[in-house]
């Protein structure tokens, strides 16, 4: 039963006695409440509900048995609650394949009145949850999507009761009271929930399938993890690829951002001379496995290509992790002279990296947009050089476009990259998690590929005829798309995304307020045309600027909308402030509130995002500055990290004391408990020996100790949990 008009004429048969109303398509409860309050023929009172669609754990053999949970809208739905009086295992709302190939339905449409579109062969297997409190006497009008999130029906509990009963096939109705459930988990000492608000008293902050909550639920200090993902889903950055897991598709806002770094750092490696190119994704098991080193430290993350259709590829293929060893066998080709010296490329592609515990978007994800240079030079000190320039502009990439502060150093032997001599880092910091987290590295090769690939040339500086060979000295450094998670933890907060106006798509929100149901159409005309005219001006001078006037929408849901979203500034034009020839600022970074005089509107608004752009990287930089700790006895190195610090310690750089120094540090916070090999690690490693060294208590050599093993200290070095 997939048409809306047939459904109404059925329900009419069981009790309904008023049409669907229409209003704008919908997909959170919030919206779906403002919807119906700027809609006619909407009920004086009604009660707003959710529909869940779950699916249990189950075995593969057995056919799929989904439940569907209809319940209001402010009832605690708890998923094992359901489960256990199901007796079904581990509920987990389903996936995008059940609500179409079953329930014949999508996201934001799901409603009871799905289950009339279920197959007679599944329609046995499903079980009905419905909320006790839709059925009682006193419950009054419930409103529920006929099928489309367009339209909303409006009808008792005994109607609803008498079209679930009215499915054919359909076994398992079962009826839960979730007040009673709620008030049961509740800790004894605090007080029972108060009544549930009507729809037009409170509005809901429970996600569900079809009804995905438009805010966060949770803050960004209750439960870190969660507010991350919450942000990115629903501030349209990313969305979740679920056809393979640890995969995402990024949205245009996010790819915004990529493509301000792209232009910023093209520009950058341009004026050092790099060219990009592009290189095949695919590389030879023989070409991969020529550097020992290099293929070990890859090896459990390579993605391999074994069939082309029904048949067996005669030898496997790797899909790039990196791609060294794609691109140097050609570096030997083209590089005849040390004229042909420094040669220096870069491009921009995805690579595959497919085994890791922890998926998180952005930050650790199994294909990832990146740029990856590769450079050959005749000297040592060309190719480093070029390694403190690219470390530069990562740098820079983080702090004058992303707002956020890195520090710059070298990694250990432990962490510099496999078959390379040296790693150095742009090292940044996430406050709520107390970790520290790799930004970007810039790796001088040495010339252990080009012996391996033979990039030889004659020295230049020989005489005679029989001039030796020499290898060339090679870099490589890389810059994900792991950028904009960095932006997004350093700097959202429990509203969504706070954005560095730099890499915002949308600079400045304008949105019409102060408008009425009485407001008349010339002031509306009025207000309209001002908006559109402040856009054009501010684009015109530069400024990316857009106008929000969506109808059927209030203007407080707007600014809920945009915030949200991270939009550096907010407009507010009405009907007062076109009579004083102003409009009025607020800022999303910090709430702050500022009237603009028209006549200069575009210096003034100019000015006012240089300034949040530089106050956001201050705010950032006192943050971090804070929170890394100078260490000094071991006693003092637990406590600081679990006060989520960094902490700088001198240090002996011996690789067996770095290992020491996470074994320790675990063993310290987790006892003799094993640690969960799907979380982020809880013992502390190198993030980097810092360029800029503490002036305080400096190194004395012979003196200065390991604060953990007592031997030599060289120099200080940045320890902390990381991602």
């Amino acid at each position: 039963m997939s048409d809306v008009s047939a459904l109404v004429s059925k329900l009419s048969s069981l009790g309904l006695n008023q049409q669907a109303v229409e209003h704008a398509a919908v997909d959170t409860i919030d919206q779906w409440a403002e919807a119906l309050a700027s809609t006619s023929g909407v009920p004086a009172k009604y009660q707003l509900t959710k529909t869940l669609i779950f699916k249990p754990k189950q075995p593969k053999s057995e056919p799929i048995a989904p439940v569907l949970v209809v319940a209001r809208s402010d009832s605690t739905t708890n998923a094992k609650t359901i489960g256990t009086q199901l007796k079904l295992k581990d509920l987990r709302f389903a996936n995008d394949d059940v609500l179409s190939t079953i329930f014949k339905t999508q996201k934001g449409s799901v409603s009871p009145f799905a289950l009339g579109n279920v197959p007679e062969e599944n329609i046995g297997h499903v079980h009905v949850v419905v909320d006790k409190a839709l059925l009682q006497t006193d419950a009054g009008l419930i409103a529920l999507h006929p099928l489309q999130s367009a339209h909303t029906v409006f009808i008792t509990g005994d109607t609803l009761q008498a079209f679930i009963k009215s499915i054919s096939g359909l076994s398992s109705i079962t009826e839960m009271d979730f007040s009673a459930e709620a008030a049961a988990a509740a800790p004894a000492e605090k007080k029972p929930a108060a009544p549930a608000k009507t729809a037009g008293e409170k509005k809901t902050t429970e996600e569900a399938i079809g009804s995905a909550k438009l805010g966060v639920e949770v803050t960004k200090s209750e439960d870190f993890s969660k507010w991350y993902q919450q942000v990115l889903t629903r501030s349209d950055m990313l969305s979740y690829y679920e056809e393979v897991s640890g995969c995402y598709i990024i949205r245009p806002s996010a790819f915004f951002v990529w493509e301000q770094i792209q232009q910023f750092f093209d520009a950058g490696i341009r004026a050092l001379g790099v060219k990009n190119c592009y290189f095949p994704m695919f590389v030879s098991r023989k070409s991969l496995e020529r550097e020992k080193d290099h293929v070990e430290g890859f090896a459990p993350e390579v993605a391999w290509v074994t069939r082309a259709g029904s048949s067996d590829l005669p030898e496997p293929v790797a899909i790039r992790p990196t791609s060294e060893t794609v691109i140097y066998p050609y570096f030997a080709k083209w590089i005849r002279s040390h004229r042909d010296l420094p040669l220096k490329t870069n491009q921009w592609c995805s690579v595959v990296r497919w085994e890791f515990k922890n998926p998180q978007p952005f930050l650790r994800t199994r294909e990832f947009l990146w740029q990856e240079g590769h450079c050959a030079h005749l000297t040592k000190e060309g190719a480093m050089t070029e390694v403190r320039d690219i470390l530069t502009l990562y740098r820079r990439v983080y702090e004058e476009l992303l707002a956020v502060p890195v520090v710059e150093g070298i990694k250990s032997e432990n962490e510099k990259f496999a078959g390379g001599d040296a790693t150095t880092t742009v090292e940044g910091f996430i406050p709520e998690a107390g970790r520290g987290i790799q930004g970007g590295t810039s790796h001088y090769l040495g010339q252990n590929f080009s012996k391996m690939f033979n990039i030889a040339v004659e020295d230049p500086k020989a005489v005679g005829d029989d001039k030796p060979k020499i290898h060339v000295h090679q870099t490589s450094w890389g810059l994900s798309t792991r950028t904009i998670g960095v932006m997004v933890m350093v700097h959202g907060d429990d509203k969504g995304l706070v954005m560095p106006p730099r890499v915002a798509e949308t600079q400045v929100i304008i949105i019409p307020c102060g408008l009425t149901a009485d407001t008349g159409a010339d002031l509306r005309a009025k207000i309209t045309d001002a908006c559109l005219g402040v856009e054009a001006r501010l684009k015109h001078a530069g400024v990316r600027a857009d106008t929000d006037l969506r109808d059927g929408y209030t203007a407080g849901f707007k600014f809920n909308h945009w915030e949200m979203r991270g939009v550096p500034v907010r407009l507010e034009i009405g009907p007062k402030d076109l009579q004083k020839g102003s409009v009025l600022s607020v800022r999303r970074d910090n709430g702050e509130k500022a009237s603009l005089a028209m006549e200069s509107l575009e210096s003034s608004l100019q000015l006012l995002l240089v300034n949040i752009q530089d106050q956001m990287l201050a705010r950032a930089r006192a943050t971090m500055d804070s929170r890394i700790k100078t260490v000094l006895k071991w006693d003092d190195f637990v406590p600081a990290l679990s006060s989520k610090c960094l902490v700088l310690i001198p240090w002996c750089e011996r690789s067996v004391c770095e290992d020491q120094i996470k074994e320790r540090s675990t063993r310290d916070v987790s006892g003799d408990e094993p640690e969960d090999d799907k979380a982020p690690s809880m013992g502390a490693k190198s993030l980097c020996l810092p360029f800029k060294q503490p002036t305080e208590n400096p190194i004395v050599p012979g003196v200065t100790k390991c604060v953990q093993c007592g031997q030599d200290a060289k120099r200080y070095a940045l320890f902390g949990r990381s991602y």
